[in-house]
């Protein structure tokens, strides 16, 4: 049988039916169902990588001061007694929060009261990571009141400008309770967009329980309280309902508030002690604080710390929505204006303090980006293109910046690079002179006294007896027995420490051998920003260059520091001329009285 010829049939694409409309948008829809959640998820994923990286920093020793002394050694302090943690300058929600935690990572109270001897180091991380978990979430609930105030669109780029802003990515770093109090400002947020669009009772329960949680974590993101009354009084119910599930909210805040900070009723004095304490700080100057007042000084830490094209679009926002969705923007402006007009009169101002509003002003942000996108796609833009271009350029200052700092991070702080070369080059039993730059763990086994007693027991007594040295006084952690000369006793702070600065205390030094001075700019930089406060301090620090043999100087731009000192830059290390942490730290050898002979006799 003769085979068959080939059919040219088969070489031919086969007929295709074309999409029915239905069977279109099905799959459109498909595909957007799972698209925010992918986004989102990519998102909390990169944020939380930001807060990651170079969360190691400085460890074992927790440089900045707040994090050394406020809520993880209270937190370990709670195995020790009840559950009053005895401070209430800060709120304690995060303090219990990292007593919870320890609990669990470590063991109960002997595991974790054993790591902190052992090494502080890890506690301090498992706490940090704790903050960045957190601070993450606070990522995906400000993505959910941005969707139900106003559509996906909006939540995501708000969602994204948090995630890579730098101020929320550096503060994410720190065992503190700033980056941790977004999140329930932003949980309060959700409730509030509940409340302003259907007045449901869940709602309105959501916004307190989020506010009771933000002012347990930080007294000041209490700011959240205007949106939740603005959504309140704007809500789509009959007055005397709102007015009910107001009152709702408003318990369910104190509830909130009370499981988080029980003592403000069970330790009412020492509660209102702190509260005092802190409201009177507030109200006085540091040393060496930017001048030109605090509410210049809060818009200009938007322009690096939100970002400038996020600060533009928070205003351009705020315009249009006072336009166009007038309840909306009712409820979003006047928070972060009332916060910066009353945070701003205070004599004390710093760029964290701005925390609690930033979450609005990233939905202020978001909204005049979506605005702007919808404004071109009806002149003929894609839409979808024109937002991502505008969530890109919301983004790309934060996230520069806040890659840049991951970096620095993670490479050796100053002051450990400053230990290292003093145990390698300074004899054992040598006394020094270091300044308040490091935290006590830094200085562990190290014997103190009071520059001021030195001076005067110098006059004419033994250089032994001044030092308070006493024989097999206990080793660092390295095995080098120092002994340190810190700040005068009773001085609170670093600031009190510049304040007793003057050239004398050189020869009370050189008097009793003590011929090592270390010295960090994070101290000098204040003295030298305020001269006309602590011209002694400045006579100090001169005669000290101009006596001493610099032995040491390394510094995080290079050997020399670079710019005017500032709170926020020469803590969190914004500028990119930064490479690694720290502050400029020098090591001075003095000369002249029992400093002539060399080398410098131990003093044990």
């Amino acid at each position: 049988m003769a085979p068959s010829a080939p059919s040219a049939v088969l070489d031919e694409p086969l007929p295709t039916r074309a999409p029915s409309p239905e069977s279109s948008r099905r799959r459109s829809a498909h595909r957007g169902s799972w698209g925010w959640p992918l986004a989102l998820t990519a998102l909390l994923a990169g944020a939380l990588a930001l807060r990651l990286w170079g969360i190691g920093h400085g460890l074992p020793y927790a440089y900045n001061v707040d994090e050394n002394a406020h809520f993880v050694p209270r937190a370990i302090g709670l195995f020790g007694h009840d559950l009053d943690p005895h401070y209430f300058v800060n709120p304690p929600a995060l303090t219990y929060l990292l007593h919870a935690v320890f609990s669990v990572w470590f063991g109960g109270g002997e595991g974790a009261g054993r790591a902190f001897a052992a090494d502080p180091g890890e506690v301090f991380l498992v706490a940090r990571v704790t903050v960045a978990i957190v601070s993450t979430a606070a990522v995906a609930l400000l993505y959910l009141a941005g969707a139900r105030l106003l559509d996906r669109r909006v939540g995501l780029v708000a969602a994204a400008v948090l995630a890579v802003a730098f101020l929320p990515v550096f503060y994410a770093h720190l065992a503190l309770n700033d980056a941790l109090a977004l999140a329930p400002v932003a949980l309060s947020l959700v409730g509030a967009a509940g409340v302003l669009n259907h007045g449901r009772v869940r709602d309105y329960a959501l916004a307190g329980v989020g506010l009771g949680l933000a002012c347990s974590t930080k007294y000041t993101a209490g700011i959240v309280l205007l949106p939740l009354l603005t959504a309140a009084a704007l809500a789509p119910t009959p007055w005397r309902r709102a007015a009910r599930n107001l009152a709702l909210a408003i318990g369910a805040a104190l509830l909130a508030a009370l499981a988080t900070n029980p003592y403000a009723v069970l330790d009412a004095p020492a509660f209102l002690s702190g509260l005092s304490h802190q409201a009177a700080a507030s109200g006085v100057g540091k040393l060496g604080l930017t001048g030109g007042g605090g509410q210049r000084y809060y818009l200009w830490t938007l322009t690096w710390g939100l970002g400038w094209a996020p600060t533009l679009a928070a205003v351009a926002g705020a315009a249009w929505l006072t336009a166009r969705r007038p309840r909306v923007a009712a409820l979003l402006v006047p928070a972060p204006v009332a916060f910066i007009l009353y945070m701003g009169a205070q004599d004390r101002y710093f760029g964290r303090w701005l925390l609690p509003v930033l979450p609005i002003l990233c939905l202020l942000a978001a909204a005049g980006a979506v605005a702007l996108a919808d404004a071109l796609g009806r002149r003929g833009a894609p839409r979808g293109r024109v937002l991502a271009v505008a969530a890109v350029a919301l983004g790309a200052q934060g996230l520069v910046f806040s890659l840049h700092d991951d970096l620095v991070l993670s490479r050796p702080d100053t002051r450990a690079v400053a230990r290292a070369w003093l145990a390698k080059h300074v004899p054992r039993g040598t006394a020094m002179v270091v300044e308040p730059v490091v935290t006590d763990a830094w200085t562990s086994g190290w014997r103190t006294v009071d520059p001021d007693q030195l001076a005067a027991a110098t006059t004419g007594g033994s250089a032994a007896g001044a030092l308070g040295v006493a024989a097999g006084a206990p080793r660092l952690l390295d095995g080098q027995p120092l002994q340190r000369v810190p700040r005068a006793a009773g001085v609170v702070g670093a600031e009190g420490y510049v304040r007793r600065l003057r050239p004398a205390l050189l020869d009370a030094y050189t008097h009793a051998g003590v011929c090592w001075v270390v010295t960090g700019s994070t101290q000098s930089g204040r003295a030298f920003a305020a001269p006309d406060q602590v011209p002694r301090a400045l006579a100090y620090y001169r005669a000290l260059r101009r006596r001493g043999r610099l032995a040491l100087r390394v510094g995080p731009t290079g050997p020399r520091a670079t710019g005017s000192f500032n709170f926020d830059w020469s803590f969190d290390y914004y500028p990119l001329r930064y490479r690694r942490p720290g502050p400029v730290m020098s090591v001075y050898r003095l000369g002249g009285g029992r400093c002539g002979r060399a080398p410098a006799a131990p003093l044990s």
